[in-house]
């Protein structure tokens, strides 16, 4: 069963935390949570709450489904990173000028979902 999480105007670069996510695709949750832990990338904490939640969801969808839950059969199937809206902002400089300062979000987006057996392995 498939679970997703979001996590909508984190205050990340979506180019930083990019390179976090890119870290996990493709892992077993609880491995990705681990490596979260350690990243030393600011943006690993918001993305590690993300993996989290997509665990949870999954273990709530299957008890409203009644179906065996085992958190270690759980990999992350897709996450990627969407930009946010920028913030605008202004700081002054020499002789009188202003330049813009632009503070990016990000929308960060996590899949977790069970691998799928194979037909003759069973």
């Amino acid at each position: 069963m498939e679970a997703k999480a979001q996590a909508r105007f984190v205050r990340v670069t979506p180019q930083k935390a990019r390179r976090v996510v890119d870290l996990i695709r493709g892992k077993q949750a609880a491995e990705a949570v681990a490596v979260l832990k350690f990243a030393p990338q600011a943006a690993s904490e918001p993305i590690r709450k993300v993996v989290e939640s997509a665990v949870a969801n999954a273990r709530v969808k299957a008890d409203r489904a009644s179906e065996r839950f085992d958190e270690t059969e759980l990999f992350v199937s897709a996450a990627f990173v969407d930009e946010g809206p920028t913030l605008k902002r202004f700081r002054p400089r020499a002789q009188g000028r202003a330049s813009q300062i632009l503070k990016r979000t990000s929308h960060i987006t996590v899949v977790v979902a069970p691998r799928e057996q194979k037909e003759g392995a069973r």
